[in-house]
């Protein structure tokens, strides 16, 4: 993150809006891949921000790479979010309002390995059997993405 970085150096701990994509990955067995995230010890999903110049897909290919060694062959925009639920305070202090570009991948290739920088562990996990602690702004994305396909079977 060298642009947040960046500006870290300069507003502190305060309140900025930072940028990003998030993406699901679903495997063939129907299994969404979190990451237990080092920063606040909670289940998230695949993402973080966008640096200057890039797309939100191109952010989304980084960051899954980055932090699980996949390549996406394809990616699919589920939505964009942002808004209260998506305020967070990290453990060291500083704040930020998320606006999340939401991506699904269902068709992906590589070898998975964690980012030892961001995640202690990878895990696919049954969208009718998710961890208890999800990190905060995953929650909206996943409550919506659950309810939009319960309701519409194809997606399965």
């Amino acid at each position: 993150m060298g642009y947040i970085k960046d500006l870290r150096k300069i507003v502190g701990t305060r309140p900025l809006i930072m940028c990003g994509a998030c993406v699901l990955v679903i495997n063939n067995r129907h299994q969404l891949l979190m990451q237990l995230r080092i920063d606040n010890g909670c289940w998230g999903l695949i993402g973080g921000s966008m640096e200057l110049g890039e797309t939100l897909e191109q952010v989304a290919h980084r960051e899954l790479f980055e932090e699980t060694g996949l390549k996406a062959k394809s990616l699919q925009l589920i939505n964009t979010y942002s808004g209260q639920d998506f305020y967070c305070q990290y453990p060291h202090g500083d704040e930020v309002y998320i606006v999340v570009t939401a991506f699904e991948c269902k068709e992906y290739s590589g070898v998975l390995v964690h980012d030892q920088n961001e995640a202690t562990m990878l895990h696919f996990f049954s969208l009718d059997d998710l961890p208890k602690n999800i990190s905060p702004p995953d929650r909206p994305i996943l409550e919506d993405y659950i309810k939009s396909n319960s309701k519409n079977p194809s997606n399965k």
